[in-house]
């Protein structure tokens, strides 16, 4: 199954893309927190019982490793998720714009921490297909025109809350690859999970949201309840299952296919339809890829 790692990669990016567009804007209501700490906490004790059988991997793990933990729960859980959710809801769902931005910026970061951190090393062929994936996506979102920003108060926000969960989740792919090292993807997606809900909880309670937990509706609930099961913990699971067989740069590459995914829907959703000059960005997208995916077979990567 190890051949199929980038497939596993691709298709937790892609129940991102279903979760951005079709599932987390029924919580538009809801503070941002504590959409977060609840999901969170429904993953968590969903995957208890793997843990259970799994709890003896925590032996081998040292300090180096629990920090790591930490930081892919503070980073990718609580705050890249946050942001990218309080991102979504400033522009009301509606302009994808600001937020599949994200999804171009994030290999930036992570190509740049990998090599940093995780000391990768990255052929020239590696760093042309990455660059044609972002051009790619750039295309597919934007065509060849530049971002209109508006400028009023709430597009503000949303682009710098978009610009953190950029860097948070290109820093919790680095981190997360370095947490895996010493255990299973299954204990790595728990306590990913695990450590988010204890600090979002606490972060919950600091701001006195709690009691709008009584305001969760159980349409609301259903969603969360769907969320954890596809777009959250299992993406997860699918996603750390992948990156412990693949470099964390060549990772940030296949998560490309969130935005791709978002636009698609996008389309069959809400009917916007795609210029045959954002087409072109697909494929260029599609294309790139692939190529990626046969230089790390060819160990070229």
């Amino acid at each position: 199954m190890k051949k199929f790692a980038p497939f596993f990669v691709i298709l937790a990016a892609i129940l991102w893309g279903i979760d951005g567009v079709a599932l987390r804007p029924e919580l538009y209501s809801l503070p941002v927190p504590l959409v977060v700490f609840i999901e969170s906490t429904i993953a968590t004790v969903l995957l208890s019982l793997i843990f259970r059988r799994k709890r003896s991997e925590l032996k081998v793990l040292k300090t180096k490793d629990w920090l790591s933990f930490c930081a892919v729960a503070l980073l990718g859980g609580a705050i890249g998720t946050m942001a990218i959710t309080k991102a979504l809801f400033y522009v009301n769902y509606v302009n994808l714009s600001i937020v599949v931005l994200i999804q171009k910026l994030q290999p930036v970061f992570a190509l740049s921490m990998a090599a940093l951190l995780l000391k990768e090393k990255l052929s020239k062929k590696f760093f042309i297909w990455a660059s044609f994936a972002i051009l790619g996506a750039y295309i597919m979102t934007f065509g060849f025109s530049i971002p209109d920003i508006n400028t009023d108060e709430e597009t503000i926000y949303a682009t710098i809350y978009a610009l953190i969960a950029a860097f948070s989740f290109a820093a919790s792919t680095v981190f997360s690859k370095r947490a895996l090292k010493n255990v299973s993807n299954e204990i790595g997606t728990y306590l990913r999970f695990l450590f988010s809900s204890i600090i979002l909880f606490i972060l919950v309670i600091i701001l006195g949201e709690l009691p709008a937990l009584a305001e969760v509706t159980q349409r609301q609930w259903i969603v969360f309840l769907l969320i954890a099961f596809t777009t959250g913990g299992t993406a997860i699971y699918l996603y750390y299952y992948g990156l412990k067989h693949i470099s964390a740069s060549a990772s940030s590459i296949y998560e490309l296919f969130f935005p791709l995914t978002a636009i698609v829907l996008e389309y069959a959703l809400r009917d916007n339809i795609l210029s045959w000059i954002q087409w072109g960005g697909v494929i260029i997208l599609i294309w790139s890829i692939y190529k990626v995916i046969e230089l790390r077979r060819s160990k070229i990567m």
